[in-house]
């Protein structure tokens, strides 16, 4: 590896670590209420925000873009509060449908743009090896502030404020590393630590920054595509965490 493959791979990996200091709380949070789909949902309504905003000519405004991408996000929060209270007992096939007509939508708006094709693969993977200082910066400040909320307010913020702040951190996520990365960053390192009672929180990250780590050295070594790389280094870092543990579980 050269020294321009590192020059890549650093603000990659900042991103990641900025990704994990948010989503790995929450995904515990998702994990314990039993809504796994949320977080795809979520996700994949912010995307369809963003090609509504590229679709409406705003490309080159990276600030309405978010804007609108946020609006589109909260919204879902929204119809996610919805179900939470008012459909408790098809709450997963609410929210799994919810996902699916986000996902179709997208595809449906996208159908008549000869550039459909790659929009799509960089809402589902990303584009992480190309993340700018100025993407770092913002996901840094936006982190910052969510957790000092979560912090602050915890389960006080009601089901609808849960819902609005984690529309946010996905919101800035997805438009980062996909769809895909989104979801194996919020489940993975909680779903790997879920039968920890000590040091989850730590081992959790350490699951996410191992994935982040090995995934990125991977798709260049290896010339993979980066967002995949990183899903299934996650995954395996999980698998092997709770192997591990299992182990010593049954030796002792």
């Amino acid at each position: 590896m050269n020294t321009t493959d590192l020059s890549i791979l650093i603000p990659a990996f900042i991103a990641g670590i900025l990704i994990l200091l948010t989503h790995v709380p929450l995904g515990m949070k998702v994990l314990a209420r039993g809504i796994i789909f949320a977080d795809l949902a979520v996700a994949q309504i912010a995307g369809l925000g963003v090609v509504i905003a590229g679709l409406a000519g705003y490309a080159e405004q990276p600030l309405l873009v978010q804007l609108i991408a946020v609006a589109s996000a909260l919204l879902g929060a929204a119809m996610l509060s919805y179900i939470e209270h008012f459909l408790p007992e098809v709450r997963e096939a609410s929210i799994g449908l919810l996902f699916v007509l986000a996902a179709s939508g997208g595809i449906l708006l996208m159908s008549h743009d000869t550039h459909a094709g790659e929009h799509l693969k960089d809402l589902l993977v990303g584009q992480i090896l190309w993340v700018n200082n100025t993407q770092l910066i913002a996901t840094a400040l936006l982190s910052v502030a969510i957790l000092a909320i979560w912090r602050w307010l915890g389960d006080k913020l009601g089901t609808f404020g849960f819902y609005a702040l984690f529309a946010l951190a996905v919101t800035a996520s997805v438009q980062l590393v996909g769809v895909y990365l989104v979801f194996a960053s919020l489940i993975t390192p909680a779903l790997a630590t879920h039968k920890l009672m000590r040091n989850r929180m730590l081992a959790a990250y350490a699951v996410g920054v191992t994935g982040y780590a090995a995934g990125l050295l991977l798709s260049v070594w290896l010339d993979l595509p980066t967002g995949a790389a990183i899903v299934w280094a996650m995954a395996l870092a999980g698998a092997t965490l709770m192997l591990i543990k299992s182990g010593k579980m049954a030796g002792s």
